[in-house]
């Protein structure tokens, strides 16, 4: 997943708003590396905070681009821009949130560690099936047609 988020935080570089997402993912790319090195660190109180700040400000902000998916919506999920976002938002804090709950059992069970498989093979496969699906992308808008 570490690998997963900074590439998205690379693929941003040529959004319009690509400081405000590479951050989005950078810090959950970093955070997650650290939990790789030393699972543990989910239980340092900075590790914590900075995963709880992010967790907030991430589900705040997929709620709100929720509702707005929603009003505005025209065609599926993946053509509107709002809506990748909305999924991006969601995979990092559905992973952070994870990670976090890691820490009061960091072997983990068999059903946290089927959700962490799930989670973490999500966005390739999701990703693949949209390159792959070349329709699909006729109607994006050129920044997010021209990084891979």
């Amino acid at each position: 997943m570490a690998a997963f988020f900074a590439l998205a935080a690379f693929v941003q570089v040529n959004d319009p708003d690509a400081e405000l997402w590479v951050m989005v993912y950078t810090i959950p790319a970093v955070l997650t590396l650290l939990v790789g090195f030393n699972p543990l660190v989910t239980g340092n109180i900075i590790w914590k905070s900075v995963s709880a700040i992010h967790i907030f400000f991430c589900a705040l902000w997929a709620v709100g681009l929720a509702y707005y998916f929603l009003l505005h919506t025209q065609q599926n999920i993946l053509h509107e821009e709002e809506g990748r976002e909305l999924s991006g938002l969601v995979i990092i804090t559905a992973w952070m949130s994870l990670c976090r709950s890691s820490s009061k059992n960091p072997v983990g069970g068999r059903i946290q560690l089927a959700t962490a498989i799930v989670i973490a093979l999500f966005p390739f496969i999701l990703w693949v099936y949209v390159y792959i699906n070349k329709e699909m992308r006729s109607s994006w808008p050129t920044h997010c047609k021209t990084v891979i």
